[in-house]
């Protein structure tokens, strides 16, 4: 891959995904690149790089950037975003929307649906506290692979197995062969849809709470400023946003700022306040009555 080619597949990417790669990965790009051609049977990222320059294969385009995003996630990352959901944002939106009796929550860059599923399974272990709400869990992603994989619902025994309690698995999956299928029941809270973080976002409407966990890593400070300006347009006034440990909005955004007490959690400038309770260490759930 020559110099010219780099630099081309780099502001590709920036510009289509606001994907930021530094000078230090040009492994990665001939690595997952150099699949991608192997599948596609391109003989070599030279010949990639010559049909991408001619911008007349939308889908060469879009199959790039699904090469080049990471995608990792599993089932309860971190704990602590999932301790301060079910402990301190669910008891805190349950007195605040208590007239409404509604919540809508958005997991941006979802990936293959594990944060959206974890939340939605913390919802239903609480069902009979929320009888009588409507409750919506948007999830959105980047990648059509991710989001199919996400709407099945299938995950192999290694992805079960990292994060999710064994209590959750034995309820809410069902055992196909030597992979797990999650229940209907969760899938139909979620609904999963295509989005580019960088594109407007006034489609979805307001948010009670947004995820967007450790993807502001992956952009420049240029991008990262765009994308936090939009999505805090989607956030109520009262909004509560959830970023991932090693990220931050200072020198970012002015919009949105740093809960005085828990860590990873932000909230509209405007209307800024501390949380009233700690997150407590996440607890198995709850057998639900008969009728949950």
């Amino acid at each position: 891959m020559t110099d010219a080619d780099f630099a081309f597949l780099r502001a590709l990417l920036k510009q289509r995904s606001g994907l930021y790669l530094g000078p230090d990965k040009r492994y990665l790009v001939d690595s997952r690149l150099g699949m991608l051609c192997r599948r596609r049977g391109i003989s070599s990222i030279a010949v990639l790089v010559q049909a991408l320059r001619q911008g007349q294969d939308a889908a060469l385009e879009a199959a790039v950037v699904e090469a080049m995003t990471t995608n990792e996630t599993l089932f309860f990352r971190d704990s602590t975003p999932f301790d301060l959901f079910r402990n301190v944002l669910l008891p805190e939106k349950r007195a605040e929307n208590a007239a409404s009796r509604t919540l809508r929550i958005w997991c941006a860059a979802v990936s293959t649906g594990q944060e959206a599923y974890s939340l939605a399974m913390i919802i239903d272990d609480l069902a009979p506290d929320l009888a009588g709400w409507t409750i919506e869990i948007l999830g959105t992603d980047i990648s059509e692979e991710v989001l199919a994989k996400a709407r099945r619902g299938i995950y192999s025994q290694f992805e079960v197995q990292r994060g999710l309690p064994v209590q959750m698995l034995l309820r809410h999956f069902s055992q196909i062969g030597d992979t797990w299928q999650i229940s209907e029941r969760i899938r139909s809270m979620v609904e999963l849809k295509p989005h580019n973080l960088l594109e407007p976002s006034a489609r979805f409407g307001q948010f009670d709470i947004i995820f967007c966990r450790n993807v502001l890593i992956y952009f420049d400070v240029e991008t990262k400023a765009k994308v936090m300006a939009e999505l805090s347009q989607r956030l109520t006034p009262e909004g509560a946003f959830v970023l991932g440990a090693a990220e931050t909005v200072i020198g970012i955004t002015t919009t949105i700022a740093p809960d005085k007490l828990q860590r990873g959690l932000y909230r509209q400038q405007g209307s800024l306040r501390a949380s009233t309770a700690f997150a407590l260490p996440f607890q198995p759930p709850r057998k639900l009555a008969a009728t949950a």
